[in-house]
């Protein structure tokens, strides 16, 4: 008789032969995310008391959250102490090895240990969870094993429960991952909103980039002082584009003002060539307060450039005077100097075409 022994890369590609059509790998795609998705709704609702205790002991953190966890969770304890940080919970990272060798002196009494651990068993954390009970303030697990060492040593044990793995091999870290990224979400933005976190703070925090240039005030990227070109309504438009050429960066409107210095309009470049195109030469030599767009839209010194922005795009303007509280232009924002906030189809569409064809 002749054992037969099975080969694991049969069903392997048994599995691959069900994926041979494009419907079929979407099929599967969707299945997965559907899966974690369910995941997640049950995590949702097995959410109690050891949440609230575990908010409470960040909330009341005198000094810093430590995350710390090996393998994938050492990556999830990445992304939930970069979402802690950007909302007001001032987090650093700890690698479990190194701490047990010289790395556990960056933990202060005063801080609070967050450890992950899906099993609540790895070598290193169960190692580590001594050393660091004796030296922080407080430690909270979060893990999938309520029955693990991590949870019944924790101060605080955050239990999401099991949870199925979507890995076709049921073995890469996959579902519990999503769930723990998930959980440090609600514990970041739970916390954000009890330290009464703002728009301004966020900015504060990410001050690079366009997540930041969106939130911060229109003065960081408006155009002010040599910049500007500015006019007196009365003035006619050939003696408004005969003033000296300004200097900085060229801006294609020029802003107007009435006799108290207030803003009473905008005229653009492009308002120059449709003179020109429709043989209207006699204007030039009329007061540019005839020609001019009144009352142009524009914003107010303190407005987030967000805002700002929302302005351009609703109504496909290119320039947009930023007035004080006085009603006085102070300076302009120009379409070139937040291209990157805005859809880039909007961009080339609404604005940039607008000017070529100027």
């Amino acid at each position: 008789m002749m054992l037969q022994v099975h080969d694991p890369r049969d069903t392997a590609r048994q599995a691959a032969a069900l994926l041979l059509q494009p419907e079929d790998r979407l099929a599967y795609a969707r299945e997965i995310l559907r899966t974690e998705a369910a995941a997640l709704e049950r995590v949702a609702d097995r959410l109690g008391d050891t949440f609230l205790q575990a908010v409470e002991l960040l909330l009341r953190c005198p000094g810093r959250v430590v995350i710390t966890g090996t393998g994938k969770s050492a990556d999830v304890g990445q992304k939930i102490a970069g979402t802690l940080n950007s909302t007001g919970t001032r987090t650093y990272v700890l690698d479990a090895t190194k701490a047990m060798h010289g790395d556990l002196g960056m933990v202060h009494p005063t801080d609070v240990a967050l450890v992950l651990s899906h099993s609540g068993e790895s070598e290193e954390i169960v190692r580590l969870l001594g050393p660091m009970r004796q030296t922080a303030l407080a430690v909270i697990a979060l893990t999938g094993n309520a029955h693990s060492t991590l949870a019944r040593q924790a101060d605080v044990a955050l239990v999401y429960g099991p949870v199925d793995e979507v890995c076709p091999l049921g073995m890469a870290p996959s579902t519990s991952t999503t769930v723990m990224i998930a959980l440090g979400d609600a514990l970041a933005f739970v916390l954000s909103r009890l330290r009464e976190f703002t728009h301004e703070d966020f900015a504060r925090f990410h001050p690079a980039g366009s997540l930041g240039r969106k939130l911060v005030k229109v003065e960081v990227v408006m155009r002010r002082g040599d910049e500007l070109r500015l006019a007196a309504a009365s003035e006619t438009v050939r003696e408004v584009f005969a003033q000296s050429r300004r200097r900085g960066r060229r801006t294609g409107a020029v802003m107007l003002t009435d006799a108290e210095g207030k803003l009473a309009g905008l005229f653009t470049d492009s308002d120059l060539a449709r003179l020109f195109e429709q043989r209207r030469d006699a204007a030039l030599d009329r007061p540019i307060g005839e020609v001019m767009t009144a009352q142009p839209h524009q914003t107010v010194v303190g407005a987030r450039v967000a805002d700002a922005v929302e302005i351009m795009r609703r109504h496909k303007i290119s320039e947009l005077p930023v007035i004080d509280g006085e009603g006085r232009p102070v300076g302009l924002i120009d379409v070139t100097d937040v291209i990157g906030l805005l859809p880039a189809e909007e961009a080339e569409d609404g604005f940039l075409a607008e000017r070529k064809s100027a």
